[in-house]
């Protein structure tokens, strides 16, 4: 039961048994008291042999609560005659969380800071369900191997692995990388063009920084990630919506919007979250215009490892004559998402600034995880993962369409589902996309609308649907609480 002392003042005073460590209780009690003024400047406090023995504690368990009051000045102990609470010469305010409940007028944010609302971000749920987007089969993961790996490089490296890294990674680990994407993707790539980050949302940032300018306009896929649209926001950019068609970025319509714009941010392989697939004509044109415009191309390749129907197309950046491209890649997708590295490749002249400005933002990624993922890659655990996860997530959409196809016919139809992890399912012209997926909460399923990714008025209503962590089941289970909504 809780224990209230006796005393003057002192009913603030409540102790939990089960609680936090009951000095650090009394101190918090007291210390709220004194700064809302229920115990008012100069008044005296029990002795801590009263104290303990009201709240059935030992002494020096008072002892240390009053040790660090007083530290802090909120109290004051005078020899012979006893403890008073401090007289503080500014006005006390209240504690933190009733300043909360009333904030001044005066309280304000950047207006940039508009961003950070729930419509800009959503977090991925710690356990995946129907059709979280983004979220990758975890349990597919070799773990035993993976911690294998993990104490082989603490063994091997001791406290090395304890202090700062190189802030544009480990060596090992940019080699292993530019010969993957090189294969994989069709990037070329030197060894030192690769930085290694913690997300591929950092790349984007970092690159941002060294490469725009507030107030620069740049190119945005609409509709498109909304991710990228709050990273050029908070770093001042003027965004320009450019259309997407199923040949991807309409490169005449950003022309005609910003000819002069300093950067395009685009998904070619798997445009985020319509899911098509660029045309070569398109890339060229692109290409084309910033070589004549001296602006730049962010490149994300998000999920360029997972294509299921003919061959994905090489990456813009092996295409580039003009170093004129910055590409990007994740590890949380075809590893898990706690890893938290990501990497950029980027042309040999921005290697300097790139890196000095990476070190300035956090200094550099945790140096244990690039060990062992050197190691998986250099031990051929990568290249077997990739295939598995790539039939797994093959299996898993195939049992999607068949599932929407049918037992949503006339309701939805999907988009483009020739790779990646997730896929748009398009609703009637005349439905709700918004109100659709606050009934699919209702039924326990999580989706987002297709309008959450247009800047302007959408041009088509849909739900974006992720299926890659969905065993089979959970994938027709879902399907059917979406059509209880629908």
């Amino acid at each position: 039961m809780p224990k209230k002392p006796g005393g003057v003042g002192l009913e603030v005073l409540e102790l939990q048994r089960d609680g936090p460590p009951l000095n650090l209780q009394i101190y918090r009690s007291l210390r709220g008291a004194i700064l809302a003024r229920r115990l008012a400047p100069g008044v005296r406090l029990p002795s801590t042999r009263s104290l303990a023995a009201d709240l059935a504690v030992s002494r020096n368990t008072v002892e240390e609560a009053f040790s660090r009051l007083r530290a802090e000045g909120f109290i004051e102990r005078r020899t012979g005659d006893g403890t008073y609470v401090a007289i503080i010469d500014r006005v006390l305010q209240p504690e933190p969380s009733a300043r909360a409940a009333s904030p001044s007028a005066t309280r304000r944010l950047a207006a940039r800071a508009g961003v950070f609302n729930p419509s800009s971000f959503s977090a991925d749920p710690s356990v995946p369900r129907a059709f979280s987007g983004g979220s990758a089969a975890v349990e597919a993961f070799p773990l035993d191997i993976w911690r294998g790996l993990v104490s082989r490089g603490m063994r091997r490296l001791g406290r090395r692995s304890l202090g700062y890294g190189d802030p544009a990674g480990y060596g090992p680990l940019r080699e292993a990388i530019a010969s993957y994407v090189a294969t994989s993707r069709g990037v070329m790539c030197a060894q030192d063009q690769v930085i290694v980050l913690t997300s591929s949302q950092q790349a984007l940032d970092v690159a941002i920084r060294v490469l725009t300018d507030p107030g620069d306009a740049v190119w945005l896929e609409e509709p498109g990630y909304p991710g990228a649209r709050a990273a050029f926001t908070l770093n001042g950019a003027r965004i320009v919506p450019v259309p997407v068609d199923g040949d991807g970025l309409q490169v005449s319509e950003g022309v005609r919007a910003a000819p002069d714009a300093r950067l395009a941010y685009v998904t070619p392989s798997h445009q985020y979250p319509l899911g098509v697939t660029m045309s070569l004509e398109r890339r060229l044109e692109l290409l084309d215009w910033a070589r004549g415009a001296g602006a730049w191309i962010i490149e994300d390749d998000y999920d360029g490892e997972f294509r299921f129907d003919g061959r994905s197309p090489a990456a813009i950046q092996g295409i580039d004559q003009d170093a004129r491209v910055v590409y990007t890649g994740t590890f949380s997708k075809v590893l898990f998402p706690s890893i938290r590295l990501a990497y950029a490749v980027v042309p040999a002249d921005l290697v300097a600034p790139f890196t000095i400005a990476r070190g300035l933002l956090d200094g550099h990624t945790a140096l244990l995880h690039q060990v062992a993922l050197a190691e998986f890659f250099a031990e051929g655990h990568f290249g077997v993962h990739v295939r598995r996860l790539r039939g797994l997530y093959r299996e898993r959409r195939d049992v999607l369409v068949d599932e929407v196809n049918r037992t949503l016919a006339g309701r939805m139809h999907l988009g483009p589902a020739d790779g990646g992890m997730h896929v748009v399912g398009y609703l009637a012209d005349t439905a709700d996309d918004v109100l659709a997926t606050a009934r699919a909460a209702e039924q326990g399923v999580d989706v987002h609308p297709l309008a959450r990714y247009y800047i302007g008025p959408p041009a088509a209503r849909g739900l974006v649907l992720g299926y890659g962590a969905l065993a089979p089941d959970a994938i027709r289970a879902g399907v059917q609480a979406l059509a209880r909504c629908l």
